[in-house]
């Protein structure tokens, strides 16, 4: 079933809000979803299974990372020593500690490379299953700002959600690894840094792991204080790029529009609000990072010295040699560094959090658009008909502080009837379409329509899905449904013979084809799939006058007995249709109370 999305600016529902029940401070409300997700979807095994190969070269990298801070200490003592026999054997034991930990870097890099493909194909795959659920396409457009932009979430956020979420999970498992390992090597190696104080002596249990801890903690604290507003400004710049593009993409579609009407100076100026907009967010990232740079950077350059130094007194008292002092060091430093992985990565947990809030909002904010069981029906309830027939009871379409309804209370139509449905000059032909479809609820009373697999839909301007010819004949229907005889026999049936060779070309029919064309590649889509009812809008009004006898004949011939819906003047096609109801527009209709957001309907139980 498909319904072309041409509401006027008129019959635009009040904006709902796409706000899924989460701020920034309910980061497990954000994530949990997507875990569920993840954990029920058929990647969860293959993913497990990779995230066990990382963990298995982790553990064996931290085990080459202990042999190779060991092999310092030996290093250094042996350069003391200035023996060149014992100097080539140490190398020898290098070249094979460190041999191996590349082996173990490449597989490690290849492993986390794949899995963050895999992160991204089945989050990817989630959204778009998500978005495009019968109607919820349809209702985010009606959902206002946090609406717009649904391919800057399911492309570009989901790539990026997928990448950081990859590399941080696997950085922190590293850090937390390396950390555990190191902290009972350098917690033994305190006892070495001996403190002299007059004549005695005295050394204080793990000395170093809690220097290190101090020297971390210290670190991330500051790292927090300054660097904690990025994550509003990187979820603000994602938000501010998603518009920028869409701007963009908007001018490119209307390309033709724009150029004769010579609006180029004007979008210009709207496109220019976008970019102020994204440069500013940029400039007030770059000032943010700038002040965390001063935390980051400090704290690298002093991690330089600062084991040396806490080290020193145990140098000084001759009881730690050169090499044990370059031991110290070594497992200091791989402590502080698996420490200091918050203050490394907090740019990219902001960045990574900022994703998340846009990633969950869009996901979670789906479901919102669903009307709640719990409330019970509520405005134009949309259903099955007990006989397959379509009717009307009481039906009342809300628009703007009016009412547009039949003089009739109860409407039925018959299989095989054809009925125009007329309206009002003033009124907006696409309400009753879309209240049939169950995407317009504003109003009173039910529909009751024949089973969804029996409804095509005509709209006035041609919808074709991107790809194949054969592919934009057989929509909605999947592959396999209808041989290359009868998709042919088709063409040729309403004088689209020439096409007939192109069925396997790929492209933009909605641009490829002259609009005459398109019209009649509809048709073909009916004389193919022979649907028992079909509703259209004005079709009459863009089809030429040689496209009239083709429609008249193919509802004669092929589609004798299909009933027809048409709404709007269709003077061309007159004695066309046996039945003739009108709609008339009520104003000031007096509002109802507690009704539902505008854009959220009813499901068509009929299509379940």
């Amino acid at each position: 079933m498909e319904l072309a999305d041409t509401a006027s600016d008129e019959a635009r529902p009040a904006h709902g809000k796409l706000r899924a029940e989460t701020n920034d401070g309910q980061f497990w409300a954000q994530a949990l979803p997507l875990l569920r997700a993840l954990n029920a979807s058929s990647y969860r095994n293959k993913l497990a299974w990779m995230f066990g190969g990382i963990t298995l070269v982790i553990i064996t990298n931290t085990f080459g990372q202990i042999k190779l801070n060991a092999w310092l200490g030996s290093f250094y003592d042996t350069l003391v020593q200035r023996s060149l026999s014992t100097l080539a054997h140490e190398l020898l034991i290098f070249l094979v500690i460190v041999g191996g930990l590349l082996c173990l870097v490449v597989a490690q890099t290849w492993l986390q490379e794949t899995m963050k493909v895999k992160l991204r194909e089945w989050l990817t795959h989630d959204l778009m299953d998500q978005w495009l659920k019968p109607r919820r396409a349809y209702l985010l457009t009606q959902a206002g700002e946090d609406g717009a932009n649904p391919d800057q979430y399911i492309q570009a956020d989901a790539r990026h959600l997928a990448e950081t979420s990859a590399s941080l999970l696997i950085g922190l498992f590293q850090a937390t690894l390396l950390l555990a390992s190191f902290i009972g090597v350098l917690w033994a190696l305190s006892s070495q840094v001996v403190f002299t104080w007059g004549d005695s002596s005295f050394t204080i249990p793990g000395y170093m792991v809690w220097c290190a801890l101090a020297y971390a903690i210290t670190g991330s604290w500051l790292t927090w204080l300054v660097g904690h507003p990025l994550i509003k400004l990187n979820a603000e710049r994602y938000a501010k790029e998603a518009d920028l593009r869409f701007a963009i993409v908007r001018i490119n579609e209307t390309a033709e529009a724009v150029a004769l009407g010579r609006g180029e100076a004007d979008e210009r100026r709207t496109a220019d609000s976008s970019i102020t907009s994204v440069i500013d967010l940029g400039c007030k990232l770059a000032n943010g990072l700038s002040k965390l740079t001063w935390i980051t950077s400090g704290y690298g350059w002093l991690a330089i010295i600062v084991p040396i130094l806490v080290a020193v007194p145990g140098f000084f008292s001759g009881k730690l040699t050169i090499g044990g002092l370059m031991m110290v060091v070594g497992a200091f430093n791989q402590v502080q560094n698996s420490l200091r992985w918050f203050v490394d990565n907090f740019p990219a947990i902001a960045d990574w959090r900022a994703t998340l809030l846009r990633v969950s909002r869009f996901r979670n904010g789906l479901y919102e658009l669903e009307p709640n069981p719990e409330t019970g029906p509520s405005g134009i309830t949309v259903g099955p008909h007990p006989a397959g027939q379509m009717s009307f009871e009481d039906l009342s379409l809300d628009q703007q502080g009016s009412t547009v309804s039949f003089a009739t209370s109860r409407i039925e139509v018959r299989q095989g009837e054809r009925v125009l449905i007329e309206n009002a000059p003033d009124c907006d032909k696409t309400l009753f379409l879309r209240a049939m479809a169950g995407l317009w609820t504003e109003g009173t009373g039910s529909i009751l329509l024949p089973p969804a697999e029996s409804i095509m839909f005509l709209p006035a301007r041609a919808h074709f899905r991107i790809g194949t010819l054969r592919e934009a004949m057989t929509y909605p229907s999947g592959e396999g449904v209808f041989d290359d005889a009868m998709v042919s026999a088709a063409l040729v049936r309403v004088g689209l013979i020439h096409l007939v060779e192109r069925l396997d070309d790929k492209g933009r029919w909605d641009r490829a084809l002259p609009a005459h064309e398109q019209q009649r590649l509809v048709l073909a889509r009916l004389v193919l799939h022979r649907p028992d009812w079909v509703l259209f809008e004005d079709i009459a009004t863009t089809a030429n006058e040689r496209d009239i006898p083709l429609l008249r004949s193919v509802f004669t011939r092929e589609l004798s007995a299909s009933a027809v819906i048409g709404v709007g003047d269709s003077p061309a096609l007159n004695g066309f249709f046996a039945r003739r109801l009108r709609m008339a527009r009520h104003m000031d209709a007096v509002p109802r109370p507690n009704a539902p957001a505008p854009a959220i309907g009813r499901p068509l139980e009929a299509a379940e």
